[in-house]
């Protein structure tokens, strides 16, 4: 297709969100490097290789109450009117998590206990190993507890701890390099026409979110020499985004640079707003071509880098937390189209209400920045009224 064409065309067929999203996971692949991290800084890392117990937990028997430690057999017959009486030498005062003397195999609880002249008076029998922790009760040595993929939490690192691991192998952060482009793009003070560059931003910052280590770029200029240097001096990054001129305009180039480079296998998606996004691969390397309006481009960073850094980490792909509202306000979307829409959420009379954000073009980072998540309309769907209760997308957790 020539470029008149191509800009002649625009975006007649859509690829559905999940078709692209597909197409382009086939071209991610899990990097293999590891590298063995210590517990204090594993929070929130992807397990590489499984993780095994190294010793019991606990390591002794220990006590799961106050009281005394006995044997059992001294205790049977014990109640209220016939105690048994217990001398210094059988019964041993021990506190909960303290460990249990060998000869001992029970604790009976302090509340049915008294002491007299040294004398313990028990009134209620225990049974072998009662209110005794036994060695290896919730942990064993050689129990396997992680799989690779599994994403730390700080529990997670307080049992491995507990194991005796002072290390835990896991993936590499992935490489992100984040290439913002626009001829029109400054740091600060623009003057009239010129456009502070936050795309590039938000995105090295999301991606930063999601596990990965950012390579926050300087801007490249709309001219095809430069766009096509500035991918090709990042492909050895694990995945390359750029932001803006990605949708069919006369200074949207960095599709065709792209597909000239390596291909191009989609461009145009059927979601709202955003359809203008772009994937492709270079020399093995995924490419994401995220459009320049600062709301669309956040909505497919979502929808299509997320998915891909997740993918190339070794890291799960959680859902996106949601809480249920009450929609106040009528949401319109196309048919065939995947539609995003921001709101703010608010309580009234103890209820949750999503109210829609009132400026909806994706132009309009305000819009997105001051919502509290999206509501997502599927494509089979020709809006949502007021009243319906509908699931808010928390799109910036930490996830």
């Amino acid at each position: 297709m020539t470029e008149h064409d191509r800009h002649d065309a625009g975006f007649k067929e859509r690829t559905r969100v999940e078709a692209a999203r597909e197409r382009l996971l086939d071209r991610v692949a899990v990097h293999d490097r590891t590298e063995r991290v210590a517990l204090e800084e594993a929070d929130g890392r992807t397990v590489a290789t499984a993780v095994t117990a190294e010793r019991d937990v606990p390591h002794y028997r220990r006590a799961a109450m106050d009281g005394f430690a006995v044997r059992a057999e001294d205790t049977f017959g014990a109640s209220d009117r016939s105690p048994a009486i217990l001398r210094e030498d059988e019964a041993e005062r021990v506190h909960t998590g303290s460990a249990v003397p060998e000869w001992a195999d029970a604790v009976v609880m302090i509340e049915q206990t008294d002491t007299a002249d040294g004398d313990v008076e028990v009134f209620s029998a225990v049974g072998e190993g009662e209110n005794v922790a036994p060695v290896g009760e919730d942990v064993e040595a050689g129990d396997r507890l992680y799989e690779p993929g599994h994403r730390l939490r700080p529990s997670d690192l307080g049992l491995l701890k507990s194991v005796g691991l002072r290390e835990v192998e896991v993936y590499e952060r992935p490489d992100v390099a984040v290439v913002p482009t626009g001829e029109e793009l400054v740091q600060d003070d623009p003057e009239p026409g010129e456009v502070v560059e936050t795309n590039g931003l938000t995105v090295s910052r999301l991606v930063k979110r999601w596990g990965a280590s950012p390579r926050y770029e300087d801007v490249v200029t709309d001219d095809e020499t430069a766009l096509a240097d500035a991918i090709e001096a990042n492909v050895d990054a694990d995945v390359v985004v750029t932001t803006g001129g990605s949708s069919v305009g006369e200074r949207d180039l960095i599709p065709e640079v792209v597909d000239d480079l390596g291909e191009v296998f989609v461009h145009g998606v059927a979601l709202r707003p955003g359809h203008p996004v772009a994937l492709g691969e270079v020399a093995g390397t995924p490419v994401v071509m995220l459009p320049g309006y600062p709301v669309a481009c956040i909505v497919n960073a979502v929808q299509f880098l997320r998915p891909a850094v997740k993918r190339v980490g070794g890291m799960p792909l959680d859902d996106l937390p949601s809480v249920q509202a009450r929609l106040d306000g009528k949401i319109r979307s196309e048919p065939g189209v995947r539609t995003f829409a921001r709101v703010r959420l608010r309580e009234s009379d103890g209820e949750r209400v999503a109210e829609p954000v009132s400026a909806s073009g994706s132009g309009v980072l305000s819009s997105v920045a001051l919502a509290d998540g999206w509501v997502v309309v599927p494509e089979q769907t020709e809006g949502i009224d007021a009243g319906e209760t509908v699931a808010v997308e928390n799109w910036e957790a930490h996830r």
